[in-house]
């Protein structure tokens, strides 16, 4: 895999609006992202959580309740929305005894360990499956008992995602109302909200309102850019100033609530984003928009603006999504709304455009090479030998004893020199490919005394990453340290395999 310095930089922003994320309050904002599986080769579990920790992303949304995902998840603290799947509806919203065993097999048996936060009924039902419609309010009822009953309903919100398509009339929001043909179920949807102090879920794509609009809505006002007060969008009912589609949306959402008499009901963005690609007919689908409208919108949610209607109240979001999904049926669009490929490598830099700030930089350096997970073990062990070899690594630090010998397994030997190549090489362009074993990643690999080249240690200086050839007198023919010639038969796994073995823990999990 070859990632150059823009993609890198893409993991250190994350990172730090993980922390900005993670250090709010429970009123405050805070920035999710969606996980979709439609992908030809899907990340195992454990490389999914693996990324999300990296970037120390703190809320995700998945579209089902998968077992393997919910026990990958457990004990990282991630708040995580699981969903009901549209399929399931029906039986859950005409079964009590149906919803309740669906959250002891994918809530109770995952509880506390996993921190499911909300479960997502359904995904957009009135306007994709409308024949479940009438059993949807229900669904989320029987749903809501269980919890009681297991006495989680204080921890774990119950909602349904909509889409923004309901709402009609929806600029001026003041105007805004729900598509009045869903009000036998919208209304007691909005009670049951309201008395369990959940949230209406709005998926909301300002991508979609700009194309659908035949140049009557300006691509700025869509991309969250600064606008002069002239070309702000006025709402002549209440005069509130929008600039910019995604405040809109959220606005007709509380407006057309307010229409059925709902005042308090918060609203919290399920899905939004832009795709950084498309076919010839998309041309609005590009790196470039997907990059300013997903930098504007983190930036503006994170900074609790709020909206007009609304200012400075929560707007909760999830980005979609963590991977493209080459698997999705559709227009290229469809396959390409991802802040990263199945790799873990990012799609592009986010960045905040108002302030002319690239985030993303790396001023402090820091990013490591190491081997990647589930990767062929002998091809590991080729890769080891080579960076021990003619790559010229200094391989001491993993003799018996050393520092870097623990653990003794390849994957851990090979990140060690991996990242001793990397960081001697500048972290050049294809510096950490090794035939596509290896990956860049912002989680320091150090573990106890085994402190990796381009890290900061103890003392918050970087350790070398200077002369780190091995001398030749070091060397065999073979250009491996003599030391790292293990005898045939050997009775570790490291011993039988190993030539020029380095230590650090893969991702730290």
């Amino acid at each position: 895999m070859v990632i150059n310095t823009s993609q890198m930089a893409l993991l250190l922003l994350l990172c730090l609006l993980g922390v900005a994320s993670a250090s709010t309050s429970n009123e405050e904002s805070f920035i999710g992202v969606n996980i979709g599986t439609a992908l030809s080769d899907m990340p195992s579990p454990t490389q999914v959580v693996a990324l999300l920790k990296a970037q120390n992303i703190r809320h995700v949304r998945l579209y089902d309740a998968d077992r393997a995902m919910l026990t990958a998840l457990a004990n990282t603290g991630i708040h995580v929305t699981i969903s009901v799947p549209n399929d399931q509806i029906l039986g859950i919203g005409q079964s009590n005894a149906t919803a309740a065993n669906w959250v002891s097999r994918n809530v109770i048996a995952h509880v506390p360990a996993t921190n499911i936060t909300a479960i997502a009924v359904g995904s957009e039902v009135l306007t994709t499956l409308p024949n479940a419609a009438p059993v949807l309010v229900s669904a989320l009822k029987f749903i809501y008992s269980a919890l009681v009953a297991a006495n989680l309903d204080a921890q774990i919100k119950v909602s349904t995602p909509h889409s923004s398509s309901i709402i009609l009339d929806s600029f001026p929001p003041s105007q805004a109302f729900f598509n009045r043909t869903w009000n036998p179920v919208m209304i007691p949807l909005l009670k049951f909200l309201q008395s369990t102090g959940s949230h209406l879920m709005l998926n909301a794509y300002p991508y979609y309102d700009y194309i659908q609009a035949n140049g009557v809505i300006p691509l700025d006002y869509a991309l969250f850019q600064p606008l002069q007060p002239n070309k702000e969008a006025v709402d002549a009912n209440t005069l509130l100033h929008y600039t910019n589609v995604f405040d809109a949306l959220v606005d007709a959402s509380y407006f057309a609530m307010s229409e059925l008499n709902f005042t308090n009901v918060p609203v919290v963005v399920t899905e939004t984003g832009w795709p950084s690609k498309g076919d010839s007919n998309e041309p609005d689908a590009t790196t470039d928009n997907a990059n300013t409208y997903n930098s504007n919108l983190i930036r503006h949610v994170l900074n609790n603006t709020g909206t007009p209607k609304h200012p400075g109240i929560a707007v909760s979001t999830f980005i979609y999504e963590l991977y493209n999904e080459d698997s999705r049926p559709g227009p290229v669009s469809e396959k390409n709304w991802g802040l990263f490929d199945e790799n873990g490598v990012p799609t592009y830099i986010l960045h905040l455009t108002s302030a002319g700030t690239v985030l993303a930089n790396d001023t402090a350096n820091q990013t490591f090479c190491v081997a990647k997970e589930g990767a062929d073990p002998k091809l590991l062990q080729a890769a080891l030998d080579w960076a021990c070899g003619p790559g010229r690594v200094d391989c001491s630090p993993m003799l018996q004893g050393k520092p870097c010998y623990e653990p003794d397994n390849v994957i851990a030997h090979a990140t060690f020199a991996f990242n001793s190549y990397y960081q001697r090489m500048a972290k050049s362009l294809g510096a950490c490919d090794f035939k596509g074993v290896a990956a860049i990643t912002t989680t320091d690999p150090s573990h106890g005394s085994c402190v990796v080249l381009g890290s900061v240690g103890r003392n918050g200086t970087f350790t070398n990453t200077t002369s780190l050839a091995p001398s030749s007198n070091s060397t065999t023919t073979s250009g491996c340290p003599v030391p790292y010639s293990a005898p045939v038969g050997a009775g570790s796994f490291t011993a039988s395999l190993i030539m020029c073995v380095l230590v650090v823990s893969m991702m730290a999990l």
